[in-house]
């Protein structure tokens, strides 16, 4: 059964579609230059800045008329403009350059900047680089950590008095002193193997640490991470272009099923150098500390979670009695998270607890009730108050003040997202920000005294707008981007009419469908459909957001595209569905995507002899299983860098939504794309990257073994030294996706019939 109820729906896909030689041409419809060759199609980007003034102001980089930069700081009231620095000021003495600001960040009393320069890739993230300080008072540039390799520093950042500066170097933590000059390395122990102040792959990749040190409040000490990766196995990808003999890339990876690396937090005393390391409970390598902070100058709030993901403490440390205490324990049949994926989210990689009523409480979202709520939690007694009670789930905190704490929700439609407040005392009802007549996807930045957040709207048809707004009354402050030249452009374009629906599956359950109609659809005719996948925990599709490009592009070939989101994902609809995927990722999403894909194949203008199926990553995995699983609904599949066999995948991710192979090795293994590759029918396209470190071309070549062992035809298009996102080198992105328009419109021609 299918219920459609249209909305002003929209979706962002992952990725992009293209169509082949045939495609449809003439005023209106999109091309592939446009898509990827051209901006003209692209929305406006806010650029990024930083709070000052507790969120009265904020500072951006910008470029003058003559195109050097600048950094400017407006106020958040009005937008009075002043520049803080740029021209001659980002000339070093003795150069003729200014030095070009890629991020900045200034000193907790806003005299100082440290301005990030001439940066270089650490796995994801440009995290290396050089670091320069500007004084405001002293009109003084000086370039900090000169004694090491140039692009060595990483996360450099003020203490409290701001004359001090500590930063990572080489797996060891450096602090300087800029008043004197003097530089005093802290850890001599930092290799490759001994991380300091840093994380490993992993870490970065699955909790998102990068940054491994905070500056205790007094100035007097750092608390900092050390992971050993001493036991971790070195993956080894192979460049066979850059040189005449093949050069090994090694990585340090552990797969699934492998200890991660050992950690331990330990406390620098700055003066003497003396490491105190804390002697929390368990064994290093059996847990990971995915979160550390000060509550204030002799007190840290430690995250501690096991090797299973299934239990967090949050421990209480004292620096100078050594004593150490239980807050707070959560445990789950399944799995806890840390960090909740969500699109309204914007504090990816900063998993701090969100400290409130002067520091003696902290703020956790936990899922303790079947819903995912906030709860305050007193430090000292460990009491717990329920801060948003009813049945509905938060999707993301947003910010808070004296009284109240702001948060993302949508609780009547899960595609959407919105902002609300309650009271910081567990008293009073929800309150609604976002004004009632606004729909979509509706994101905040909120400034730290939450008196103001810039305010990111988008629909699916409309691309929306970046503002200033204060709060609680919403009233806009300043209009950032309005996308009027691209709304303009829109005009010109054959849009498409999307539709939002609810599939009733056998199993009982109701699911999000999103289906984009071409601009000439006519209901009596018979239309291809592209489903677009992901289908794992870490991500949402049929949501209420400004639309692909080029699935407006594919929309006006004459294809539906189709986004639905299976039990697992992380929608809206409380913890059961979240986390019934537990142990069945590769079953319980596939079953529900090939459910629901039959049910919306009822409908009178889809032609179920045209079908197509999609993704990435996940979404790459999530392709292979159903054309492997059900090769009667999907006649062509297009996979782009999957996990064809889960036993391949890291550890932290696996792990968590699996359990431990040791376990219940059963579950990857009947999971896993390739165990079901004898069940391939149709047209499969098989893309991956040979330089992809995430998702390793490995498990392509599995399964490419296993396909040919089962004499199963299929297209394979491997791109060389290309990472996951497959966008390094010349005309990459525009090659990828005019393969995969020409594979799907050769094997499932394009147009109503």
């Amino acid at each position: 059964m299918i219920r459609i109820r249209l909305t002003s729906a929209c979706l962002l896909l992952s990725v992009t579609l293209t169509t082949s030689a045939q495609l449809r041409t003439g005023p209106g419809l999109l091309t592939l230059d446009q898509v990827f060759a051209s901006a003209d199609f692209d929305t406006d980007r806010f650029s990024p800045f930083e709070w000052v003034e507790g969120g009265e102001a904020y500072v951006r980089i910008e470029y003058g008329a003559d195109g050097s930069q600048q950094l400017v700081k407006y106020q958040s009231s009005d937008g009075e403009k002043s520049i803080l620095l740029g021209g001659i000021q980002l000339v070093p003495d003795g150069r003729d350059r200014a030095i070009n600001v890629e991020s900045f960040g200034f000193s907790a009393d806003e005299s100082k900047i440290l301005l990030f320069t001439n940066s270089a890739k650490v796995w994801r993230s440009n995290t290396k680089g050089d670091y320069w300080v500007y004084d405001l008072s002293a009109r003084t540039l000086k370039q900090i950590g000169v004694q090491l390799p140039a692009s060595s520093l990483m996360f450099a950042k003020f203490d409290a008095t701001g004359d001090r500066v500590a930063y990572v170097s080489g797996f060891n933590l450096y602090v300087e002193s800029l008043s004197s000059g003097e530089v005093k390395q802290l850890t001599v122990d930092g290799t490759d193997k001994i991380i300091n102040g840093t994380f490993d792959w992993a870490y970065e990749e699955e909790f998102g640490n990068r940054d491994g040190f905070r500056w205790c409040p007094d100035a007097s000490s750092l608390a900092f991470w050390q992971l050993d990766a001493s036991s971790i196995g070195t993956f080894y990808m192979i460049n066979n272009t850059d040189s005449i003999y093949s050069q090994p890339i090694p990585i340090q990876y552990p797969k699934v099923g492998e200890d991660p690396s050992a950690c331990r937090v330990g406390i620098v005393d700055i003066a003497s150098g003396a490491v105190k390391w804390i002697p929390l409970e368990g064994s290093q390598v059996q847990n990971y500390i995915p979160a550390m902070q000060w509550i204030d100058g002799e007190s840290l709030l430690i995250q501690q979670l096991n090797r299973h993901q299934n239990q967090l403490i949050v421990w209480h440390y004292n620096t100078e009695s050594g004593a150490l205490r239980k807050v707070y324990v959560e445990k789950e049949d399944t799995w806890v998270d840390v960090q909740y994926p969500d699109p309204s989210s914007n504090n990816w990689g900063n998993n701090d607890l969100k400290l409130v009523d002067d520091g003696a409480s902290f703020l956790r979202l936990t899922e303790g009730d079947g819903w995912r709520h906030l709860y305050k939690v007193e430090i000292a007694t460990g009491e717990t108050t329920l801060l948003t009670p009813g049945a509905y789930d938060v999707a993301s905190w947003a910010a808070m003040t004296d009284r109240h704490v702001y948060f993302h929700a949508s609780p009547e439609n899960s595609t959407q997202r919105y902002l609300y407040r309650v009271d910081l005392r567990g008293k009073g009802k929800r309150e609604r920000i976002t004004p009632s007549d606004i729909s979509g996807m509706n994101i905040y930045n909120c400034a730290p005294n939450g008196a103001y957040a810039v305010w990111n709207h988008s629909t699916v048809l409309n691309p929306g707008a970046v503002s200033m707004v204060a709060l609680p009354d919403h009233k806009t402050q300043q209009v950032f981007i309005d996308n009027a030249q691209l709304k303009d452009r829109l005009k010109a374009l054959k849009m498409p009419t999307v539709d939002f629906a609810t599939v009733s599956t056998p199993e009982g359950l109701s699911i999000d469908v999103r289906m984009i109609k071409p601009h000439d659809f006519e209901p009596q005719k018979k239309y291809p459909v592209l489903f677009h996948v992901y289908g794992e925990p870490w991500g949402q599709v049929a949501t209420d957001r400004w639309v692909d490009k080029w699935a407006l592009m594919i929309a006006q070939q004459g294809y539906v595209v189709v986004d639905m989101d299976n039990r697992g994902t992380p929608c809206l609809k409380g913890s059961e569905w979240r986390k019934s995927i537990y142990r069945q990722i590769g079953r319980v999403n596939i079953l529900d995507q090939a459910q629901a894909a039959t049910e919306v194949l009822k409908l009178d203008y889809l032609d179920e002899e045209r079908t197509a199926v999609w993704g990435w990553s996940g979404g790459g995995s999530t392709t292979l299983n159903l054309m492997f699983q059900y090769p009667d609904i999907y006649t062509t599949g297009m996979s782009v860098a999957p996990v064809p066999n889960q036993l391949l995948y890291d550890n932290i991710y696996q792990e968590r939504y699996m359990g431990l192979p040791q376990e219940n090795k059963e579950d990857f293994v009947a999971g896993s794309p390739m165990t079901h590759a004898k069940g391939l029918e149709g047209n499969l396209l098989l893309v991956h990257g040979t330089g992809d470190d995430n998702v390793h071309y490995q498990g392509s070549e599995v399964l490419i073994n296993e396909l040919i062992a089962q004499n199963k035809q299929f297209d394979l298009m491997v791109y060389p030294n290309r990472s996951h996102g497959i966008y390094e080198g010349q005309n990459t992105r525009r090659h990828l996706f005019t393969m995969l328009t020409n594979y799907l419109t050769e094997h499932v021609p394009a147009g109503g019939r």
